[in-house]
């Protein structure tokens, strides 16, 4: 019923105008159920070709709550990150009790910030300023919703034909560009989910320096609220 009303509103366009919710609201789809489990690497590439990999799993539930577990490296195995709509926590098990981060940090380094790692759907965050046809593709302008949304506004480059994101340049309030993210490599993850398979970043804040996100296993998967609370830190592990 989504993906016919969808339909309806894309081709009633010339007389309707398009529905950037909708369309924005389509993308969040298309990149994931609502709620799943993921498998992730991600890998911080330095100028000199340098590189740190960790690998990552996640879990996601509803529109505002996910969390990450470290798998590799060794050092970092058994930590965990938590995100409950606009508030994260990471758990760190040498130190025995979850600390406050921001969306801003980075607990893996490079160009992907706590923001990234954790994201939340789009349409949660942000609201379609305007959406305007290039081609092969919409270009969607998001403004965020609150001041706690680690990006203040987003150019989207959305494919018409699958609906789903090309390009996003990130800008801070004071309109500079923070970092560009690049979507590649779609593929087929099963029970009907096509969506790229590779994320790159690159900023102009730091030249030369590239983060690749490469998505394996994605799943639908229903999970307990217990699940995402700080006292199930410790235990994620055992989601598993």
């Amino acid at each position: 019923m989504r993906y016919l009303l969808l339909a309806i509103l894309l081709l009633a366009r010339p007389a309707l105008g398009l529905d950037g919710k909708a369309i924005l609201e389509q993308v969040d789809r298309n990149l994931a159920p609502e709620s799943f489990e993921m498998y992730r690497k991600l890998m911080n590439i330095e100028p000199d070709g340098r590189r740190k990999e960790y690998v990552l799993y996640t879990a996601k539930k509803g529109r505002d709550r996910v969390l990450a577990l470290f798998l590799e490296p060794a050092s970092d195995e058994g930590r965990t990150t938590l995100r409950v709509a606009d508030n994260m926590w990471l758990y760190i098990p040498d130190v025995g009790k979850p600390l406050r981060i921001t969306s801003l940090q980075s607990v893996v380094g490079g160009i992907f910030n706590n923001a990234d790692l954790m994201r939340l759907e789009f349409s949660v965050e942000y609201d379609v300023e305007s959406i305007q046809e290039e081609g092969d593709a919409y270009i969607l302008s998001l403004k965020a919703k609150t001041e706690f949304v680690a990006y203040d506004r987003l150019k989207m480059q959305v494919e018409k034909q699958n609906l789903l994101p090309v390009t996003i340049e990130a800008y801070a309030a004071s309109g500079l560009l923070i970092k560009t993210l690049r979507y590649k490599d779609v593929k087929d993850f099963g029970d009907g989910l096509v969506r790229p398979g590779v994320m790159e970043t690159e900023s102009p804040l730091y030249l030369g320096y590239k983060s690749v996100m490469l998505f394996g296993k994605i799943k639908k998967r229903d999970f307990s609220d217990e699940v995402f609370t700080l006292n199930h830190m410790p235990r994620v592990k055992e989601l598993r």
